[in-house]
């Protein structure tokens, strides 16, 4: 069906597309940091539950190298921020991308609905649409 579609319709398809892939790939990252964050929550909440003495251990790399209290609470405090941070921002552009989504859908159903029932009216031109 798509070879019968007018070019201008085909790249908006094709973008639509890109669009989708891009939606999934944000939805990932954002659950991903969603994870490591209530991963990161949980283990600040449980450090309250421990003795300010308690020999600890962190990960470096493939290394467990001891760490004192107050490190290991900074780490995780700077490490809840941060994903929070990602987090906010992954929401954002899972936002923008849905936004440009429906604009891009809108355009191709003004242009698919204009092109079948009008004849001559061809697509969008710069009066096609108003704004």
């Amino acid at each position: 069906m798509q070879g019968n579609l007018p070019p201008e319709a085909q790249e908006k398809i094709e973008q639509l597309q890109d669009l989708q892939e891009t939606a999934q790939e944000v939805a990932v990252q954002k659950q991903e940091a969603e994870s490591s964050l209530t991963e990161a929550q949980n283990a600040l909440d449980e450090l309250e539950n421990i003795d300010e003495g308690t020999t600890m251990y962190r990960n470096v790399g493939e290394l467990l190298v001891e760490t004192d209290y107050d490190q290991a609470e900074e780490d995780l405090e700077d490490k809840v921020d941060s994903l929070e941070i990602r987090l906010e921002t992954l929401e954002k552009q899972e936002d923008r991308v849905q936004d440009q989504f429906e604009s891009l859908q809108d355009e191709l159903e003004d242009l698919l609905g204009g092109g079948m029932g009008g004849g001559p009216a061809g697509p969008g031109g710069p009066g096609a649409g108003g704004a």
